[in-house]
């Protein structure tokens, strides 16, 4: 693969760090967003831009896509413009986008037939993750695809496992948002009950961030809620999606998950009230107006 042409598509909150991690690792950058001025560093930096996924498809040798919704997935790699009809044999499809596990199947099975090989790798760690390079890597893929991708996925993140065939990093992700939905909604509850008992909440989260309750949500995203720090370091509305793809998943699977459920309540509710471009934290609002 020497001498290799990468491609990025989705240059959002999270793709646009990541897409530069890799231009600046030397490598051969071709990127492409809906919106261009998202493009804006990463280009500064010295990638190049192509006006379509065709474009894109049509000149790599390996080809990362970050995009919102399962909806976007679809429109990237199917079609007569999408990455499937048009890459080369060969190249390797990568998808960081968080999506349904049948889809990165269906992707899988659909650029096997074009002799291309396609991997789903979702992440985890938001935009703190995406710019420091220490995000969390969870693949679904062909053992021998994912050692031939895995130095790039070093670039972007610390921690990257193969978790089995193709489907699977997607379910090891929806494992994950489960969890961080149970974790954000224990540490609401915790600074609203800290705070109506007449308590400093800030100063009740020095004891606790180091506790048996200690996790990302508490280091991360409690300080970001007393500060009123809403800013979008993951939307809602795209953790909602996940939400609702895991729950979909899990009635498939005929598991009941009371926890999951009532997050999607939540955030489905968030996101009803106008509050679906504010970052996950935003969900103390929700509870602080008694909404909850």
């Amino acid at each position: 693969m020497a001498q290799r042409t990468i491609g990025f598509i989705g240059l959002g909150v999270m793709g646009a760090p990541m897409a530069g991690h890799i231009r600046a690792s030397g490598e051969r950058l071709l990127v492409y967003s809906r919106t261009k001025s998202k493009a804006r560093l990463v280009l500064d930096a010295g990638a190049e831009w192509r006006d379509s996924p065709k474009r894109i498809a049509q000149e790599c040798d390996v080809i990362f896509t970050m995009v919102g919704y399962p909806k976007d997935v679809e429109e990237i790699y199917f079609g007569s413009d999408g990455l499937i009809e048009n890459a080369r044999s060969g190249t390797i499809l990568v998808d960081f986008t968080t999506s349904r596990p049948d889809l990165a199947v269906r992707i899988y099975e659909s650029a096997k037939v074009r002799g291309l090989n396609a991997i789903d790798a979702p992440v985890s760690g938001g935009d703190i993750g995406a710019k420091n390079a220490t995000l969390t890597i969870m693949v679904g893929g062909e053992e021998e695809t994912f050692q031939k991708v895995k130095p790039l996925l070093e670039i972007v993140g610390r921690t990257v496992i193969l978790q089995g065939g193709p489907g699977a990093g997607q379910h090891t992700k929806m494992a994950n948002q489960i969890a961080v939905a149970g974790n954000l909604l224990g540490t609401v509850e915790a600074l609203i009950y800290a705070k109506n008992a007449g308590l400093d909440p800030k100063h009740a989260l020095l004891s606790i961030v180091n506790g048996a309750a200690q996790s990302w949500q508490l280091s991360n995203n409690a300080p970001r809620m007393l500060e009123r720090n809403f800013d979008p370091g993951f939307y809602s509305k795209h953790f909602l999606k996940d939400l609702r793809i895991a729950l979909d998943s899990a009635h498939a699977m005929h598991v009941e998950l009371p926890m999951l459920t009532l997050s999607e309540r939540l955030f489905a509710k968030m996101v009803n009230d106008g509050m679906g471009e504010l970052g996950t934290q935003a969900i103390y609002l929700l509870y602080e107006r008694g909404l909850a």
